[in-house]
């Protein structure tokens, strides 16, 4: 297959060759000198991206390397112990024939991903100042102009003045410099792309500044331009730098995207047009590649597509644009194989950049080559794990400062980015294990028991895979979901695991077992109102859409899962209703802002009808009477009512003997949860 295949020929960028026209593209969490932590080299990302180049992907760029450190503020060309390790492990890259970008970042400006703990810093001015020679917001948060914080709204950045600018762009060359001598390939400038600190300065809304770089386009990419500029004269014409871009904001306004049905309206950040100028200042300028995608912060979805967002969601602007420049064009963002192969084959693309599918499956190239792609584990886009930047009404970003400093974890593989924690490793006395239920936290552990060497038997009370999964991913934007079903699927069969389908366990004492795994899930919450026999609950109503076919519809609850559901139908034409107790839609930690934010959007495009800070009081046939956040009793019409309010453990079994509960029903939580718990308990067997 391989001989014949489009997406492994040569390319080249400048006058380095690329063995094959797959890109790993750069993820927070992934970058060679840390994250956020002080920059030094990084040992878990190294292997990772070490085992990437080992199966085969062709151009490596790892996560974004702070060209100044968030924390003690140390420059990155300081301190050269990181830089000779580096060069050791370029040895070993290049062994495999792959090449290796490091991306250098200026900044995050206006975007950084504020917490709640960190929001202290930026507002308190004593405790600020105290903390500034650790971790300074002043200058981290710096902006083109004085700009709102994408997090919260009552954080503002100032402008960088001309010497800050200056003092990065000489960073810029400097480190590239030291990465050429320790023999990287090239550097990727980050970015003027997704409403960072470059593309900040680039962008109408947001560069306010009425110096030399602000005002035209000319101005306004100066700032990217001069980088560049640097480090050719410091690196050499041929050294090749890339620069990540987005061809489209797809912006209306701070905090409001542009989704990919909308066709009429005023972008505020970088047009089509203004992206087919602006390229040639940029060609000019000294880039030899430019890394596509679209969007900014605020239209976050762009640039981390949930599934909700289409396949290859960037390809027909990145296809397009590519007739405006002589430079090789890579395109991001949910991107297919197939039609990967068809772009390329069109030259309409010069590469396939892929990224979190290499958190979930490092080897998925190689079973490309090898023609398994069926055992490729999919990415589901669910960012649970990877960048779970999460933010509702009266909060900053709630991520967990754990996962802050630790992004581009994956949910459904915990061996990514967790050094050597969740190692598989054969036992030396092998057991017989009983797994209760086949839902993914039984299939999950089925595995890794097997792989570990356990004899295992799985107890399944329907006659399918999945439990309650199946019904989860009944939604026609859940193929990837699906997709994961079915590779479970073939695991089991591939390592001949045992289920006995129709089989409910009613007493423990009926399996002879030297371990038992209980993954029976969660049971749903039930609507105590008046009424309440009309209504149906949300795994009913996935199991038989057609319950819905006709008329108006109320959903409770304004969860994901809720709001999932009513953007299913209002994609099917309905005229929905959604009725939320709490402040916020979807005010769940941990839910990634690119996914909410799509569907905040949605809702608002299609002017769905919510109805925060409410309380349902009865249904009838007729409707639904709440509540509402000003106290007043309101009737809303309805044909069907459909309530998602949410689940609880469904331990199942009480006895005394001594099992492990995996899953749903230990702790309701999200297939990052489920899975990691599994490898966590498995592993100790």
């Amino acid at each position: 297959m391989i001989d014949n295949d489009i997406l492994f020929t040569p390319w080249k960028i400048n006058n380095l060759e690329i063995k094959n026209r797959i890109v790993l593209c750069p993820m927070g969490g992934t970058s060679i000198f840390g994250w956020m932590e002080p920059n030094h080299f990084d040992k878990e990302a190294s292997e990772l991206l070490l085992t990437i180049a080992k199966n085969n992907c062709g151009l490596i760029i790892p996560g974004i390397a702070p060209i100044r450190d968030a924390v003690l503020g140390k420059w990155l060309y300081q301190g050269k112990g990181k830089f000779k390790k580096l060069k050791v492990f370029m040895d070993e890259v290049h062994k495999t024939g792959a090449k290796l970008f490091i991306q250098l970042t200026a900044g995050f400006g206006r975007s950084f991903a504020i917490t709640n703990e960190l929001k202290i810093l930026a507002t308190n001015k004593v405790i600020g100042t105290l903390a500034k020679p650790i971790l300074n917001m002043d200058r981290i948060m710096a902006a083109p102009s004085e700009l709102p914080n994408r997090w919260t709204d009552d954080v503002k950045s100032r402008a960088l003045t001309k010497e800050e600018i200056n003092k990065l762009i000489y960073a810029f060359a400097k480190t590239s410099k030291l990465l050429k001598e320790a023999g990287v390939d090239g550097v990727e400038v980050h970015a003027v792309h997704e409403g960072y600190l470059l593309d900040q300065f680039t962008l109408p809304y947001t560069n306010k500044r009425t110096d030399e770089y602000g005002g035209n386009l000319e101005n306004r990419y100066r700032f990217p331009c001069e980088i560049v500029k640097a480090i050719k004269k410091e690196c050499g014409k041929d050294f090749p730098v890339s620069l990540r871009f987005s061809i489209e904001s797809k912006t209306k306004d701070f905090c409001v995207g542009v989704l990919p049905e909308e066709k009429d309206y005023k972008e505020v950040g970088r047009t089509f047009k203004e992206a087919t100028e602006a390229v040639k200042l940029l060609e000019d300028a000294g880039y030899d590649m430019l890394n596509c995608d679209n969007g900014t912060y605020d239209a976050w979805y762009w640039a981390h597509p949930p599934g909700y967002m289409p396949l290859n969601c960037n390809l027909e602007t990145v296809s397009e644009f590519k007739k405006y420049t002589k430079l090789p064009v890579v395109c991001a963002g949910r991107m297919e194989v197939e039609d990967a192969r068809k772009a390329l084959k069109d030259n309409k693309i010069d590469a396939m950049g892929v990224a979190r599918q290499f958190l979930v499956d490092p080897a998925w190239v190689s079973k490309l080559i090898e023609e398994r792609e069926e055992e490729i584990k999919p990415c589901i886009c669910c960012h649970n794990a990877c960048f779970n930047f999460a933010k509702y009404k009266g909060s900053a970003n709630v991520q967990d400062m754990d996962d802050t400093f630790h992004n581009a974890r994956c949910a459904l593989n915990p061996r990514t980015m967790h050094g050597h924690k969740y190692d598989i490793k054969k036992v030396k006395r092998v057991k017989n294990i009983a797994i209760i239920g086949a839902g993914i936290a039984g299939l999950e552990s089925a595995i890794v028991l097997t792989l570990r060497g356990h004899k295992v038997k799985v107890y399944e009370k329907d006659n399918r895979i999945g439990g309650v999964f199946n019904e989860a991913s009944n939604f026609d934007f859940k193929e990837k979901d699906q997709q994961l079903l079915r590779w479970y699927e073939l695991m089991i069969k591939k390592h001949n695991i045992e289920i006995e389908f129709n089989h409910y366990v009613k007493d423990l004492n009926e399996i002879k077992a030297d371990e038992i795994l209980v993954c029976v899930g969660s049971k749903e919450r039930t609507l105590k109102v008046k009424g309440s026999e009309i209504a149906v609950d949300a795994i009913s109503y996935l199991k038989h859409k057609d319950v819905a076919k006709e008329g108006k519809v109320v959903v409770i609850g304004g969860g994901l899962t809720g709001c999932e559901i009513a953007y299913d139908l209002i994609k099917h034409n309905k005229d929905v209703s959604i009725i939320e107790m709490q402040d916020d839609l979807m005010k769940v930690k941990g839910l990634c802002l690119a996914n909410s934010s799509y569907l905040k959007d949605y809702f608002n495009l299609h002017k769905t009808n919510i109805y925060l800070n409410s309380k349902v009081v009865e249904i009838n046939e007729k409707g639904v009477t709440i509540v509402d956040e000003n106290n007043k009793e309101v009737f809303i019409e309805a044909q069907k009512v459909i309530y998602s309010i949410g689940y609880t453990p469904n331990p199942q079994f009480k006895e005394s003997r001594k099992v492990h509960y995996i899953g749903d029903c230990y702790s309701v939580g999200n297939l990052r949860t489920v899975i990691w718990r599994a490898h966590d308990i498995c592993l100790k067997i």
